[in-house]
C-alpha cells in the first residue's frame, strides 16, 4: 500500500505500507532499531517496520519522527533569526582600514545633514559627527526595530550615556566619531535617541550598495561578524544575589557582571561593558555610569572583570558598589 491511499485505521498488516525515498535523499547512516531498520539521510529518517510491528508501535514511531522534524525546524529558525539580527548593520571598523570620511552635522531643528548617505558593501567609513546645536545629540546606527526599542528605553533613562562602537553622544559644539564597516548590502538606519529627538524626526538612512559579484543582503569579506568588537562577558543570570531589589534599584540592588572599559576620575564616571540588567529591563551593552563615591574608581582599572550594583538617580543609573572578580 502506498502512503495516502488509506487511513492508519484501515491498515492491519504494517508490511503493506510503503514510502518511497525522495530523489535527493542520501543515506547518512543506518542501524537496526527496536521496530525495524533505520536509515537517516538529509532531512528524512526512514524506518522500515518489521512484520510483527503492532499499530501501537507504529503510532509511537510516527510521533517520534514528528518531534524530530519539529525540533530541527525550530533550531534552524532560531539560528537564522539570531545570526541575521547580529549581522544586520555590519561591524565595528578598524581605523587603518577606513575607506573614506563622511561628515555629519546635527542641529537643534532635529535634523541630520545629510540625512541620506550612500556607501558600498565592504567599505569602512569614518563618520565625523559635529553637534552644531545647543542641546546634546547622538548618532546611533541600527535597524528600524532596534532604534525604536532603544528610543523607548531612553525615555526611562534620559541621562544615559552610550559607549558602544555603533554610536556616539556629542555635547553642544563638540565633534565625535564612529568607524563602521558595512558587511551587508541593503539599508542601515541612524538616529538621535536623546528623549524626544527621534519622535521629532531626527533620523536618517544609509543605503549600502552590493559589492561587485555579491548578492543583495550578502556578507562582504569573510565570515559574518568576524571583525565584531568582542562580545559582552559570558554572564550567568545571577542578578538578585545581593538581595531583593525593587524594579528601579536600591542600595541593596543585585550585582551585575561586567568589564571596565574606561575610568574618568575627573568627571566621576566609569565606562562598563555589562551583562543583562533584568531589574531595569536592559540588555547587554556598554554604558557610561556615574558613581556615588569617587573613591571606588581607585579600586579598579581598565580591563578588570567586575561585579557592580547600580541604582536609578533622576534620569540616569549610578554605580553604588563595585568589586573586582578574583
Amino acid at each position: 500500500m502506498v502512503m495516502g491511499e488509506r487511513g492508519m485505521g484501515d491498515v492491519t498488516d504494517m508490511t503493506e505500507m510503503e514510502m518511497p525515498l525522495p530523489d535527493n535523499t542520501v543515506p547518512m547512516m543506518g542501524r537496526e532499531g527496536p521496530f525495524g531498520s533505520v536509515e537517516m539521510g538529509g532531512m528524512f529518517t526512514v524506518i522500515k517496520l518489521r512484520a510483527e510491528t503492532t499499530m501501537k508501535h507504529a503510532v509511537l514511531v510516527s510521533m517520534f519522527c514528528a518531534v524530530q522534524i519539529g525540533l530541527a525546524a525550530a533550531f534552524a529558525h532560531g539560528t537564522e533569526h539570531h545570526a541575521g539580527e547580529a549581522d544586520a548593520i555590519g561591524e565595528a571598523g578598524k581605523a587603518e582600514e577606513v575607506s573614506r570620511t563622511v561628515d555629519v552635522e546635527m542641529s537643534d531643528d532635529m535634523r541630520f545633514k545629510p540625512s541620506s548617505i550612500a556607501v558600498r558593501q565592504g567599505e569602512t567609513i569614518r563618520f565625523v559627527v559635529r553637534n552644531a546645536g545647543r542641546l546634546r545629540h547622538e548618532f546611533v546606527l541600527g535597524t528600524t526595530q532596534s532604534l525604536r526599542e532603544h528610543n523607548e528605553f531612553m525615555k526611562k533613562f534620559p541621562e544615559m550615556e552610550h559607549a558602544d562602537a555603533n554610536m556616539v553622544t556629542v555635547a553642544p559644539g563638540k565633534t565625535g566619531e564612529v568607524v563602521w564597516r558595512f558587511t551587508r548590502s541593503g539599508e542601515v538606519d541612524f538616529a538621535c535617541l536623546q528623549p524626544g529627538h527621534y519622535d521629532a524626526g531626527m533620523k536618517g538612512a544609509i543605503r549600502v550598495a552590493a559589492a561587485k559579484g555579491a548578492t543583495m543582503g550578502g556578507v562582504a569579506g569573510g565570515v559574518p561578524g568576524s571583525q565584531k568588537s568582542d562580545p559582552a562577558p559570558a554572564l550567568a543570570n545571577n542578578e538578585g544575589s545581593a538581595g531583593n531589589a525593587d524594579a528601579q534599584g536600591s542600595k541593596a540592588s543585585p550585582l551585575i557582571d561586567g568589564e571596565v572599559r574606561k575610568i574618568d576620575a575627573e568627571n566621576r564616571k566609569i565606562t562598563l561593558k555589562h551583562g543583562e540588567m533584568k531589574s531595569f529591563d536592559m540588555p547587554r551593552m556598554t554604558m557610561v555610569f556615574g558613581v556615588t563615591d569617587p573613591a571606588v574608581l581607585t579600586t579598579v582599572k581598565t580591563g578588570d572583570k567586575v561585579r557592580f550594583a547600580v541604582e536609578k538617580q533622576g534620569g540616569s543609573l549610578v554605580v553604588t558598589r563595585i568589586e573586582v572578580v578574583q
